[in-house]
């Protein structure tokens, strides 16, 4: 993958790249970030990660051998009727999402939090 591309491109690359569950899954969980946020600005940080940012970060979108992990950089200050954060429990900053082949995240649960990892950040 070319250094320096565009961010919302670069992210383009690793789906297709990907070519499987974890392609579909991030492709996924991206426009549903884009839908609970329409300014959001897609960035590309520590050679290779998709960062989804509006006013700080909201969160990154890593993907492993066997999980899609949405870390949100302030996830342990948000509220999380739903359980969503299955991963990263422990940090007093950050909470994760894993989200494994066969899994399906709940769409509004999620765009929710989105919303309210946007509005933390905007509140500081």
């Amino acid at each position: 993958m070319e250094k320096g591309g565009n961010p919302s491109q670069l992210i383009d690359e690793r789906i297709e790249e990907l070519g499987d569950w974890r392609g579909e899954t991030l492709a996924r969980v991206r426009g549903l970030i884009k839908e609970a946020d329409p300014e959001v600005e897609e960035t590309w940080k520590w050679k290779g990660t998709p960062v989804w940012e509006h006013a700080g970060i909201i969160c990154t979108g890593e993907t492993y051998k066997k999980a899609v992990k949405l870390t949100f950089a302030k996830g342990a200050s948000l509220d999380d009727p739903s359980g969503l954060f299955n991963s990263s429990l422990d940090g007093n900053v950050r909470r994760a999402i894993d989200i494994h082949e066969g899994e399906d995240v709940d769409a509004e649960a999620f765009k929710a939090l989105i919303g309210e990892a946007v509005a933390l950040n905007e509140s500081r």
